[in-house]
């Protein structure tokens, strides 16, 4: 079986991958600077991903596959670590590659895109409205014109809206979590008209390792649902199966006129994958 490394893997996302490629059979590597919450059948590798050591690959255990999901800052779409970051984001991946790196997957995010209304293909155009978005698009270019004659094949995979796991998120529904244990009686919001592609983290996982894994589709892949659901909706729904007391104040906060009223993936290449994954979880 291949050997799969994992970077950022005590992350939110990152987690989950590494349990989804162990109960695959993978050898995993996973990387990061503490491995609270990692599975333990992983092997845990703690060397620097961002010190410029050019003998980086060997080092990281010479993987087939490099799953990269370090990224500082990810809740915070303004922070200024995004950019500040890209340049080592990109050394990192170059050196992975000159090392012998056969398959890379990265994931990007619908904030690559900014403002969009519908549903998002690779050949919607992006134009980033936030650090995040900004950094996450500049590192796919420069993958994509990296990797345009390279043996190493490049996945990039496009996230949308995460849902699960609210002990580790810090999502809306986790926001909502903290304050039911809280013991708030309600939750201010918006009008929750917006539709989204909502997916919980485990499913996202799977559809992660799965394109990862395999060489036939490559690109720009949406790793979501394809079906928009309003966020009052799915929050609603969120309530009724934690069975949480609070109740949602609509209207609280006004709707952000730079939000779509609605914006999904098209997942047309995820679930080809899916049909075609020959080796799901044990």
């Amino acid at each position: 079986m291949k050997t799969i490394l994992v970077t950022g893997a005590a992350g939110y996302i990152g987690r989950h991958v590494v349990k989804n490629a162990l109960d695959r059979g993978y050898r995993v590597i996973a990387a990061d600077f503490n491995f609270k919450g990692v599975d333990e059948r992983a092997e845990f590798c703690d060397v620097p991903l961002f010190g410029g050591d050019a003998d980086l690959y060997r080092k990281l255990g010479s993987p087939d596959v490099c799953i990269h999901l370090a990224w500082r800052d990810g809740f915070r779409h303004n922070s200024a670590a995004h950019m500040k970051d890209l340049s080592s984001h990109v050394t990192f991946l170059n050196t992975l590659i000159d090392g012998g790196l056969k398959d890379l997957s990265v994931m990007g995010t619908m904030h690559e895109v900014g403002y969009w209304e519908g549903a998002i293909n690779e050949s919607t155009p992006c134009k980033p409205q936030s650090q995040y978005g900004i950094a996450k698009n500049a590192l796919r270019q420069s993958m994509m014109l990296t990797l345009a004659d390279s043996p190493c094949k490049l996945h990039w995979l496009r996230a949308y809206y995460i849902t699960g796991d609210e002990v580790h998120g810090s999502s809306i529904f986790a926001k909502i979590t903290q304050a039911e244990q809280d013991g708030k009686k309600t939750f201010p919001f918006t009008s929750g008209s917006n539709l989204y592609d909502f997916i919980d983290v485990d499913e996202l996982a799977n559809m992660i390792v799965a394109a990862s894994v395999q060489e036939e589709i490559n690109g720009i892949i949406n790793v979501c649902t394809g079906k928009p659901m309003s966020l009052a909706d799915r929050v609603e729904q969120f309530l009724r199966d934690k069975n949480y007391k609070i109740k949602l104040d609509y209207g609280a906060f006004p709707d952000r006129p730079y939000d779509s009223p609605g914006t999904w993936g098209d997942p047309t290449k995820i679930n080809r994958i899916l049909a075609n994954d020959t080796c799901k979880r044990a």
